[in-house]
């Protein structure tokens, strides 16, 4: 079955950087777009970024500039490197893909941003 794993979260300061890493497996990585989530404490799941199987990239207003999504097909695994970061982009953060079967989502990763 289609299994995604985060990792790379942890306490950071404001201004500082930070790589979350999805190891996916179950699925045809390479022709699979990729995407990333947050939801912060008490407020409703949203998009971060996305990248499409041929490596077109695109980001929400909020983190564009700051955040880049990657991808590296013989691994396996989407990267998501933040940078700039903020106390508002405090959340756990979600990997993504979906197929004509459905959405798949991992567990999670939490980032705090904070001094």
């Amino acid at each position: 079955q289609v299994q995604l794993v985060e990792s790379g979260g942890g306490l950071v300061q404001p201004g500082g950087s930070l790589r979350l890493s999805c190891a996916a497996s179950g699925i045809i990585f390479s022709i699979s777009p990729m995407s990333w989530y947050r939801q912060a404490p008490g407020k409703e799941r949203e998009w971060v970024a996305a990248m499409t199987s041929g490596g077109s990239t695109n980001y929400a207003d909020s983190v564009k500039g700051r955040f880049s999504i990657s991808r590296d097909n013989a691994k396996n695994t989407v990267y998501l490197q933040m940078s700039s970061l903020k106390p508002e982009d405090t959340a756990v953060y979600y990997c993504n893909t979906h197929d004509s079967t459905g959405y798949y989502w991992g567990k999670g990763t939490l980032v705090t941003v904070s001094s």
